[in-house]
């Protein structure tokens, strides 16, 4: 079966920047020889996490649970490797606890939910609680739409800030502290994903077990 050109497709193709593709520009020949040159069985690490660290995985607990855990500040306590002490600033919505990778190093966290995409994301920093650059944008998914089975899937990305290079506030630091967050940035891949192990483990013991999977005391 042949095809008619399009009067709409040729007039969009017009209006495109050179480079990029599209079936009207490169037939799928052509665009399978670029797909397969971008194909590698191994990738550098800086290439993979430059400038974006993406953590995803599967766990056997209803979503809107999830999200409601996850939605609460509180629960990093629980599921994180090292945030602890969350105690609520005078300032609403704003927490403030320590970050137990460094002694003496305080960790401000404000979290901006959405109950109808089920978006979780942690707006955080070091050391001060007026910029929160550091931005953890996660979003929980019916695992039923995505993978055809009840459970939730967990997306979880980072961007790399400029900051993470260069602490912007070193007054704030405590002076005896030589590490920056940033300098962490090559190893933040694995430490989400043992992060994202804890979630899943967390998350699908209570559920397994008929417990709800936000805690009483994080309800009362």
């Amino acid at each position: 079966m042949t095809i008619d050109s399009n009067p709409l497709s040729d007039l969009i193709s017009a209006g495109m920047p050179d480079g990029v593709i599209r079936v009207e520009t490169h037939p799928r020949t052509a665009n399978t020889a670029l797909v397969v040159d971008k194909v590698r069985s191994v990738y550098p690490h800086q290439q993979i996490y430059g400038e974006f660290c993406p953590v995803q995985g599967y766990v056997d607990a209803p979503p809107d649970e999830l999200y409601e855990w996850l939605a609460d500040s509180r629960s990093l306590e629980e599921w994180t490797y090292s945030t602890r002490g969350l105690v609520a600033t005078e300032e609403p919505g704003l927490w403030v606890g320590y970050d137990r990778l460094n002694t003496d190093t305080e960790i401000y966290v404000r979290t901006v939910a959405n109950p109808a995409a089920m978006t979780v994301d942690y707006h955080c920093a070091w050391d001060q609680g007026r910029h929160l650059w550091m931005i953890y944008l996660m979003r929980v998914v019916d695992a039923q739409l995505v993978l055809n089975k009840p459970g939730s899937v967990v997306l979880w990305n980072n961007c790399r800030h400029p900051f993470y290079d260069e602490n912007p506030y070193p007054e704030a630091a405590p002076p005896e502290r030589a590490e920056w967050v940033g300098d962490l940035w090559d190893m933040f891949w694995a430490g989400h994903q043992i992060e994202l192990e804890n979630l899943t483990a967390i998350a699908e013991h209570r559920h397994g077990h008929g417990l709800p999977l936000t805690p009483e005391w994080m309800r009362a």
